[in-house]
């Protein structure tokens, strides 16, 4: 069906006319036909209509009932705000300041009162419906911040935090259907497919490459929950879990972060046996390294690498059964246009985002966005990338993370002096310290864990080094402005930063 019919609530209730047995949503105890998944969506929203929330804020587990409740608010113009379960209290302290959601749908009641008592959030009224399967709890919250959210945005997403306040990026609902349109043929989804959604669905990867593209296609999306399939926080993994979670579901398409890919090949290669049903693994988030594709490729596993940002509505590019190329991250999906900066730097246009949240000045839909990262089209049209521009990196599992966010928790740890922090494409981080003199390495480890208590667990700081002197500017460790040359730190400090990986 096409979308220029009316968007995707519509073509839902298209799907539940025409096929309203076909399961829509599986999830641990229960299932939802199209038919019924309409109904579900008719009878949130007539709760909707008569709280008439200005913002709704969700933090739940991948379950039916959180896809319910994104289409409900997507069919009734109200803005949703998804909270990611690994989110530290100050990063949901600032989300709920930035937005001004006064209204927050759970399924943890438990962890979320307590946790809006520790960042003193005063709830003004709760109350517990049954939806899709599951005990949701609508979270009435009595705070001083007005709802800030413009006329036409219908998601915020909170990226993972290049520093401790992310950004909300704003996007309409065009935009994230486009990009879900242009999905739905790159990636040849169809009816028959069973999509086993693995990432947390406050990731809009998977919101809109796991949950909209096959509800776009008629198809089922299974929804276990994250434990089912191994996943805990924003980096614990159970591979083996995730193995049997895939067989059990008999899925046809998932989407993994590098790390997953990683697991999932080292317990394949131990001798557990590969699901069957795989068609396509959508590989994104980080950048992959071209040797595990090669040893997902020698499993015969169908894993494509993408490549995409919030900014852009998720995916710009990928690889995919009808045009593949290794070292590349795909083709620009058809609804991208690229250019490149004098530097090489990546300039994306087609299903912006509006802007940041709380900023002045609006994106246009017909502008470039500076990604960050640089590359180049080949002669094919493939897009290489072949850096990052500024220091961000991103882990295995896909978190952004600036590394100035976290030294500055760690140097202001008494015994810390300097600090510089490492983890692109890895799955956790590591750092090199330098420490007062006389400071033993149990003192040391207690400064470092009392920083890690101040940041989400996919920026703390897990293996360390004590650095051999002071980075200055004598020995080539520090510029002149006083700031730390991360590269020089690096290569000064490239085997014992390596050998904290072999060693974990």
């Amino acid at each position: 069906m096409s979308l220029s019919a009316g968007g995707l609530p519509e073509g839902i209730v298209h799907h539940g006319r025409e096929m309203p047995e076909k399961v829509a949503l599986k999830g641990a105890n229960t299932s939802l036909s199209y038919a019924e998944l309409v109904r579900q969506m008719d009878w949130l929203a007539a709760q909707f209509a008569e709280t008439r929330p200005d913002a709704i804020g969700l933090m739940m587990d991948n379950t039916p009932a959180w896809v319910v409740a994104d289409l409900t608010a997507i069919r009734t113009s109200i803005p949703l705000v998804p909270i990611p379960l690994f989110f530290s209290p100050g990063q949901v302290e600032h989300l709920i300041a930035n937005s001004g959601i006064e209204l927050i749908l759970t399924d943890q009641p438990g962890f979320l009162l307590q946790l809006l008592a520790d960042i003193d959030v005063s709830v003004s009224d709760q109350d517990s419906f049954r939806l899709a399967g599951s005990t949701i709890h609508a979270i009435q919250l009595e705070h001083p911040f007005p709802c800030s959210i413009p006329a036409g945005v219908a998601k915020i997403t909170y990226t993972s935090g290049t520093t401790g306040d992310p950004r909300g990026v704003c996007l309409s609902q065009r935009s994230m259907e486009d990009v879900a349109g242009s999905l739905l043929a790159a990636t040849r989804a169809s009816t028959n497919d069973r999509h086993l959604c693995i990432l947390p669905l406050a990731t809009l990867l998977e919101n809109i490459g796991g949950v909209y593209v096959p509800l776009m296609a008629g198809a089922t999306c299974v929804l276990p929950g994250l434990t089912a399939v191994g996943v805990s926080g924003a980096c614990g993994l159970d591979p083996r879990r995730l193995v049997s979670a895939l067989s059990d579901a008999r899925a046809s398409t998932c989407i993994l972060v590098p790390q997953m890919l990683l697991a999932l090949v080292r317990v394949l290669q131990a001798g557990m046996p590969k699901p069957d049903t795989l068609r396509f693994i959508a590989v994104g988030g980080a950048p992959v390294a071209s040797g595990l594709l090669e040893q997902a490729a020698e499993l015969e596993l169908p894993a494509y690498e993408g490549y995409g940002l919030s900014e852009a509505a998720s995916v710009v590019a990928v690889n995919g059964p009808d045009g593949h190329k290794a070292g590349s991250v795909g083709r620009p999906l058809p609804h991208v246009r690229l250019r490149f900066d004098e530097d090489g730097e990546i300039m994306v246009s087609g299903s912006l985002f509006s802007g940041y949240l709380g900023q002045e000045d609006p994106v246009l839909q017909d502008e470039f966005y500076p990604t960050g990262d640089t590359g180049y089209l080949d002669d094919d049209g493939f897009l290489h990338i072949t850096g990052r521009k500024k220091h961000i990196f991103i882990t295995a599992f896909g978190r952004n993370v600036s590394p100035e966010w976290v030294e500055r928790e760690l140097t202001i740890q008494p015994p810390i002096a300097q600090a510089a922090v490492f983890g692109e494409a890895r799955p956790f981080n590591v750092a090199v310290l330098t420490v007062d003199n006389g400071v033993d390495e149990q003192d040391v480890q207690v400064a470092v864990d009392a920083a890690n208590a101040r940041l989400p667990d996919y920026a703390r700081v897990l293996r360390w080094i004590r650095a051999d002197a002071p980075f200055a500017i004598e020995n080539g460790l520090m510029t002149g402005t006083g700031r730390a040359r991360r590269e020089a730190i690096r290569n000064a400090y490239e085997h014992r930063i390596a050998k904290l990986y072999e060693d974990k």
